[in-house]
């Protein structure tokens, strides 16, 4: 009998609202609602897709959960440990076995420095290594992410775009973890280096035994990438399920009105688009109900009353929609 894979991450009901101060003693008068009672498990060695239009909280919830934002309720447990109730020193440590691939590789990497020392800070933070063996250890963390060792000694202005995510990606890499979240790594990235980058993450996580958050709005390279795909609107899951079940058999409306997007080759493919009216609402002031109920083509009256539940409607599909059709 084939052994399933641990849970190397579980999100319980993650909540981070930004508040919105107004007046003369700037008070609180609202609450940006960017994660909204999130749950969900990550399995070791796989890659979970984290899809939803700019704006939807996807950026926040990955920072939430390495702390680098404070949540506001919820848990995040990392291999068993509750990271939101770690103490800064022992947050230290478990951070050598997380990390992060941010979206912009021009504004992650410090231009005063050079490559070395962008990829041998983590080395230097945690105590790792010195001298020779630094040196050594980065060496090899480049030529795993395709760049040469003489390009230690130059600084990011001289590198590509695509090249610096490598350096991004190296630096990720340092401290040997085992959870990585990627942050739309290749979104800025022009089009021929993106097949690249995404193609070296593979590989990576083959090498390397690595767990992938993987957030994206290029439904594409999710598709290409996940093992499991997770749908998000305005702080809310809206659906989460293997990818093959995301893509050949949405569930929620909304979901499907973002696959309706994704262009097809071919000039007599035909495609039934899914237009949907009105504009994302605003996150200061969601909707009652479930959010998506003010654009949605199928909604009924509950949707605008209750907040539909995250239930499971076959064998690792979810879904929030009072329908479920």
């Amino acid at each position: 009998m084939m052994e399933m894979p641990e849970t190397i991450l579980e999100v319980r009901n993650l909540k981070k609202y930004f508040p919105v101060r107004g007046g003369i003693l700037l008070r609180q008068v609202a609450a940006i609602h960017a994660v909204d009672d999130i749950s969900f498990d990550v399995k070791q060695e796989e890659t979970l897709g984290l899809v939803g239009e700019s704006g939807c909280g996807k950026t926040t919830l990955g920072r939430t959960i390495l702390r680098l934002i404070k949540a506001d309720a919820g848990t995040v447990r990392y291999m068993g440990r509750d990271l939101l109730g770690l103490k800064e020193k022992e947050l230290r440590k478990a951070r050598l076995e997380m990390a992060m691939v941010f979206q912009d590789p021009y504004a992650s990497l410090n231009p005063r420095m050079t490559v070395a020392d962008i990829i041998g800070e983590p080395f230097d933070i945690h105590d790792l290594a010195k001298g020779n063996e630094r040196k050594g250890r980065i060496v090899e963390l480049l030529k795993r992410v395709g760049l040469a060792p003489f390009h230690m000694y130059r600084y990011p202005h001289e590198f590509s775009g695509g090249q610096k995510q490598r350096i991004g990606i190296a630096r990720a890499l340092a401290g040997d973890p085992k959870l990585i979240v990627a942050d739309e790594p290749v979104s800025s990235l022009d089009v021929s280096v993106r097949a690249q980058i995404l193609n070296l993450l593979k590989d990576l996580q083959d090498d390397l035994g690595l767990t992938y958050l993987y957030i994206s709005h290029d439904l594409s390279a999710v598709e290409h990438m996940s093992d499991r795909v997770a749908v998000m609107y305005v702080g809310k899951l809206m659906e989460l399920a293997p990818a093959e079940g995301i893509y050949r058999n949405p569930l929620h409306p909304y979901t499907k009105a973002l696959l309706s997007a994704i262009p097809v080759p071919g000039r007599k493919a035909v495609k039934n688009r899914i237009i949907l009216k009105g504009s994302v609402p605003t996150p200061i002031d969601p909707p009652p109900g479930c959010r998506f109920n003010p654009r949605c083509p199928h909604r009924q009256p509950i949707c605008a009353k209750e907040d539909p539940e995250f239930i499971e409607v076959s064998k690792g599909h979810f879904v929030a929609c009072h329908s479920r059709k």
